[in-house]
């Protein structure tokens, strides 16, 4: 079950920790892997370490054209287009009265603008071949707000609708459209929080400890297989319970 053999996939922020997670869940499952990321040397890297024949394709995601122009390279290295995971994104917190023009611009740009690109680039193909899996990364925080991060919460919120107009668009021609929101994962920023504030962090999940990168790239697994055929315009949320929506 969930084999994903003979398939292709480009995953954007593949180098980070919850892409490189899902790539290695994607790559585990036996599905072929363009790997995108800003950091061509430590996307290389990545791409040495998982080894197979999977290939590393350097993008700058707030690049429009470059953005526009990943899709076709995707699928000329790749020969296909089955899933897309549009997993990059960028913070730049700050409290709303204090946010910069640019503070909005480049989260909006990166976590939303470029997903929408890359999305309707994806389609094309996937159209085409009359299957497919769209499948983007949100937070929790697009449901539920945080402050200090009006840019970031709205960029997620939006690509959550967005998600679910693709899924009504292109339902009929075997794609599928998801999202995965994950909660508070596990990464080197939550490693070096003081006790105490672990400790209420903690306090807010009710399965009383912090995600791994492997929990969101199991549910990425899920929505990109063919067994997920039926599943459209939804959003997988893997927050241990600290909101139940």
């Amino acid at each position: 079950m969930f084999d994903l053999t003979g398939m292709t996939a480009l995953v954007t922020g593949a180098s980070g920790g919850i892409g490189s997670a899902i790539a290695r869940g994607l790559a585990g499952q036996g599905a072929r892997l363009a790997l995108s990321g800003s950091n061509p040397d430590k996307l290389t890297a990545f791409q040495a370490e998982l080894g197979g024949d999977h290939v590393a394709l350097a993008c700058d995601l707030g690049d429009g054209a470059a953005v526009d122009g990943l899709v076709p390279r995707a699928v000329e290295a790749l020969g296909k287009l089955d899933v897309l995971v549009n997993n990059a994104g960028v913070t730049r917190d700050n409290l709303l009265m204090r946010m910069k023009d640019e503070e909005w611009d480049q989260v909006i740009r990166v976590n939303l603008e470029a997903a929408f690109r890359l999305a309707r680039a994806a389609a094309k193909p996937m159209m085409k071949a009359r299957f497919g899996r769209i499948i983007s990364i949100t937070s929790v925080v697009g449901a539920t707000g945080n402050p200090g991060q009006a840019n970031y919460a709205a960029s997620k919120g939006a690509l959550t609708a967005m998600t679910k107009a693709m899924a009504q668009e292109l339902a009929s021609r075997g794609i599928t459209a998801n999202c995965v929101a994950p909660g508070f994962i596990q990464s080197a920023m939550t490693d070096v929080l003081p006790e105490a504030q672990k400790s209420a962090l903690l306090g807010r999940i009710p399965a009383g400890a912090l995600g791994q990168g492997s929990d969101v790239a199991a549910a990425v697994v899920y929505l990109a297989s063919r067994e997920a055929g039926y599943v459209t315009g939804q959003t997988l949320h893997v927050n241990g319970g600290m909101a139940m929506l």
